[in-house]
């Protein structure tokens, strides 16, 4: 079942562009870079500006992922590898790109950057309790379940 959910945007800069999709079935929404030119040295991270702002709905949020190319082909993610923008937030969507490659790499002004993916969340009310029911896993934490 495919849902379709209204996000409004503002455009806080003439230069900005709409999100797109990249095909009818695409789950994320392309970015576009509206920073000048930058050249990432690697291990370098720098702040790219989208000119845009979204409102959210309530109990949606806004999940920013790297694109598949540039992080698969250069090693340009996000620095802080998902950014989460809440429903409660309207200042520009900005995303942090690490460079992780040996290699000085170009982020041009106009780029595709990113791509956002919107989804329903769960906020938690929290207990605090003294024992926790047990299960078959138990205390077990990284590797326990296996190699493989």
């Amino acid at each position: 079942m495919i849902t379709n959910i209204q996000v409004k945007f503002k455009k806080l800069n003439e230069e900005a562009h709409v999100p797109s999709y990249g095909t009818p079935f695409a789950a994320g929404s392309d970015l576009y870079s509206i920073t000048e030119d930058t050249v990432l040295a690697p291990g370098e991270t720098a702040f790219f500006h989208t000119g845009l702002a979204f409102e959210i709905p309530n109990g949606v949020v806004g999940l920013v992922y790297a694109r598949s190319g540039y992080a698969c082909k250069h090693g340009i993610a996000p620095a802080n590898k998902v950014g989460v923008i809440d429903s409660d937030y309207r200042g520009e969507i900005m995303v942090a790109l690490h460079n992780h490659s040996s290699e000085s790499f170009t982020v041009a002004k106009g780029d595709r950057i990113a791509q956002i993916c919107f989804a329903p969340y769960f906020t938690a009310e929290f207990e605090e309790a003294d024992t926790l029911a047990e299960s078959e896993r138990g205390e077990g934490g990284f590797g326990s379940t296996g190699r493989n």
